[in-house]
């Protein structure tokens, strides 16, 4: 049998529709509920596991810096004995004070040069041990959360596995439901669902009250809902309403109140209370 146009469908059809669809979707939440906090704690597990190998990443890098800038400065030692073994070796041959005294500020400049060089390399060399050590933690850090992920993991797809089928099934009632109803109402029905605190689109009127935010509604339009001539949404919280009978959901109907009953006080007449008077004083 082919499928009804979607636009051809009566308002009550429409109706039953939604709320077919609206209770096959909180199904779907009543499942996933079940998962808890644990989606959550993986997601946080691996986004925490991400930002420590950024770190490791990092500071591997940094080290790595740290050993190039080491390697530069032993180069320019080299250089640098190698020029002060260079004047000094001119020194024997100069002629005046002025050639001995530049040779000197030479070899002089450049022993500082060596002595600020040893300086840089032995506090790259402390960088290098403290990154190191740091290195050493977040990858330990790293270990640990790889370990509670595989648990969580593990936990998660155990629950996910219970009811995995029933979910499937239920999300393919959800696609075949969507498919029976018009775009624009269907846009509007996940739109108000979206902003509900409890994800229901389409609530049933209980006890002359909005099932969604329990507002009072009005006796005229609980009539209109029952009519079933237009969708009717409530003023307060902008959730579809339906009457009761159409979501197949039974109301005891109580004509007025129910109270409880009470104990009649009995009036003590002017004779009953004369006897009684009468009574005590004997």
């Amino acid at each position: 049998m082919a499928k009804k146009d979607p636009t051809d469908l009566t308002v009550e059809e429409k109706l039953k529709t939604l709320y077919q669809l609206q209770a096959a979707l909180s199904s779907i939440d009543e499942k996933r509920a079940l998962r808890g906090e644990l989606p959550l704690e993986v997601q946080d597990l691996e986004d925490e596991i991400e930002g420590l190998t950024t770190r490791v990443e990092k500071i591997k890098a940094e080290i790595a810096d740290f050993q190039r800038a080491i390697a530069q400065k032993k180069g320019e030692i080299v250089e640098a004995e190698a020029s002060v073994a260079r004047y000094k070796n001119q020194l024997n041959d100069v002629k005046n004070n002025r050639e001995y005294d530049t040779l000197s500020k030479e070899i002089e400049f450049q022993t500082l040069e060596i002595e600020l060089c040893n300086k840089k390399i032995r506090e790259a060399n402390a960088r290098i041990q403290d990154k190191q050590e740091e290195l050493k933690a977040a990858e330990d850090l790293i270990g640990e959360r790889n370990g509670d992920l595989e648990v969580k993991k593990a936990e998660l797809e155990e629950i996910v596995a219970e009811t995995r089928a029933e979910e499937d099934k239920l999300k393919e009632k959800v696609k075949d439901l969507e498919s029976r109803i018009e775009t624009r109402l269907l846009t509007s029905f996940k739109r108000i669902r979206k902003n509900a605190r409890n994800g229901l689109g389409v609530v049933y009127v209980q006890r002359d009250a909005c099932g969604g935010c329990f507002n009072k509604i009005p006796p005229q339009r609980q009539l209109d809902i029952k009519m079933h001539k237009k969708i009717i949404v409530c003023e307060y919280c902008g959730r579809i309403m339906i009457d009761p009978e159409l979501a197949g959901v039974k109301i005891d109907k109580v004509t007025g109140e129910e109270k409880k009953p009470r104990k009649r006080a009995i009036r003590k007449t002017a004779s009953s209370k004369k006897t009684t008077d009468a009574s005590d004083m004997e």
